[in-house]
């Protein structure tokens, strides 16, 4: 595994939200974060098929343009009924041409679960899955993944969330992430969500020991 050599970070992100997000984790380690917006980079097209290639699409050109290592994240809600969907394109289901609509897809994925007729717990099995890639200029690459299993609930409960997080109850628990704080979910002894998991283990692997 290829260690951090400086102290500087490019987020490979244009959300401000993110941003700040990453900036707590790896501030306290001494490194220094700054998104791809602040360079004034493009978002670059995701036309990976998996999580690890979109991850390091947007790593990687956000390295190549800078000449530092670049940080980003990929994710999404894996669906075994549907095949696999949404997957990398969750985000995508809920675009509207005027924003994204959440709610919308969230009936969009409890249509097709009736349609395959998966209406028991055990028939609507799923997962968030969240790959974060550190990229460095010359192209290498070192992946993160987190993930957590968990079953679709209709209709969604809970309005703490984002995105699917009102369907989605985790294994083990009576609650969505939908009816879960950020402080639940990104629990740092014991993470929960897909994303403080894959963060976990950034942390450990690349923060820790630098």
């Amino acid at each position: 595994m290829r260690m951090l050599d400086g102290r500087k970070i490019v987020v490979a992100s244009h959300n401000k939200g993110k941003l700040a997000e990453i900036a707590g984790l790896i501030g306290p380690f001494g490194f220094e974060a700054k998104s791809a917006a602040e360079y004034g980079l493009p978002e670059p097209e995701e036309t990976g098929t998996t999580f690890e290639e979109n991850a390091y699409i947007k790593a990687f050109a956000a390295a190549s343009a800078t000449g530092l290592p670049a940080l980003s994240d990929d994710s999404g809600l894996v669906v075994d009924a549907l095949g696999g969907a949404p997957g990398v394109y969750t985000a995508d289901w809920a675009e509207t041409g005027n924003g994204r609509d959440f709610a919308m897809a969230m009936r969009k994925v409890e249509h097709l679960l009736q349609e395959e007729r998966a209406t028991t717990p055990d028939r609507r099995a799923g997962r968030f899955v969240s790959v974060i890639c550190l990229a460095w200029p010359d192209g290498h690459a070192e992946y993160f993944r987190g993930q957590v299993e968990g079953t679709l609930v209709w209709p969604p409960r809970g309005e703490k969330g984002f995105g699917f997080d009102p369907v989605f109850l985790p294994d083990g628990f009576e609650r969505t992430f939908g009816e879960m704080s950020v402080e639940e979910k990104q629990g740092i002894d014991a993470p929960l969500s897909h994303r403080a998991r894959a963060f976990d283990l950034f942390r450990r692997a690349m923060l820790e020991k630098a």
